[in-house]
């Protein structure tokens, strides 16, 4: 079963979250738990909480359907010892945040060398600072994103993904999320069914569909291999439809959240149901 939605805002509490996506007809959401633009932010209620686990529970959304989304800030490479330690403080807090709400799942962009440490040992800090969160929560996955590989942003190579995977001790809670206009920036095509079988064998040999936990489904604005991120509604960018499409039929990408973080939320609705329809085009 496909879980099909959009990162919602959470203005107002993260509870309203739930119900955007209800409003949405999505069977999956993402959100931020705190504002993703500062370090940090007031604890979660308890009332808070409780509104979000009675929410979910009353539209039928299970933890394996939620995708949050930490703080852009975040550099869990970062070459600067007293940044790096500034960056694992808040990711723990993120984690910690989706252990208070029930959830199983955090997805996060891995770091940044910033051209001040080479990229083995970039890759290293960032697995190093996934095994710290993990030693300190209990029940949460740290799925990492894919990057267009823009700046010094690592993560933007499937090798990336898999040796950072590599240095994770307990690899029963790492993962990865999948966004199309990243790899498609990053220089993996995805505009034929057979350039989407291309790519998504390399997945398999180098990463594996078992760390699979999350897709961000995008259009692309930029160019293929310009390691440019810039999203756009789905068939109005460079990718095309094809690859979601040919997702939506593929039972690879069952029982993981499918979500959209395309520019326009207009039209978010409409495009859940597209990607709904072509399980049976």
């Amino acid at each position: 079963m496909k879980f099909i939605g959009a990162h919602v805002s959470a203005a107002g509490g993260v509870e309203n979250a739930v119900l955007r996506a209800h409003e949405l007809e999505a069977t999956a959401f993402a959100l931020f738990t705190k504002n993703q633009r500062q370090w940090r932010a007031a604890a979660l209620t308890e009332e808070s909480i409780n509104a979000f686990r009675q929410a979910c529970e009353k539209y039928n959304f299970s933890s394996g359907q939620i995708l949050p989304h930490d703080s852009y800030l975040i550099n869990l490479g970062h070459p600067v010892s007293e940044a790096l330690e500034k960056s694992r403080l808040a990711f723990i807090d993120e984690m910690q945040r989706a252990e208070l709400l029930g959830l199983s799942l955090l997805n996060f962009h891995p770091g940044s060398h910033l051209q001040q440490i080479a990229e083995e040992d970039c890759l290293k800090l960032i697995a190093e600072s996934i095994n710290i969160a993990l030693d300190q929560t209990r029940g949460v996955t740290a799925v990492i994103e894919n990057t267009a590989g823009q700046g010094s942003n690592l993560g933007f190579r499937f090798e990336h993904l898999a040796e950072i995977i590599h240095h994770v001790e307990d690899k029963s809670r790492v993962g990865v999320c999948i966004d199309t206009c990243h790899a498609f920036a990053a220089g993996y095509d995805l505009r034929t069914v057979e350039d989407c079988e291309n790519t998504f064998r390399d997945f398999e040999r180098i990463v594996g569909f078992n760390y699979l936990r999350g897709m961000h489904l995008n259009d692309a604005k930029s160019e293929f291999g310009s390691r440019v991120d810039r999203h756009h509604s789905l068939g109005e960018g460079n990718i095309g439809n094809t690859v979601f499409s040919w997702l939506m039929k593929d039972p690879r990408f069952d029982g993981i959240p499918l979500i959209l973080e395309t520019v326009n939320p207009d039209i978010w609705k409409d495009e859940i149901a597209w990607l709904k329809a072509q399980q049976t085009a």
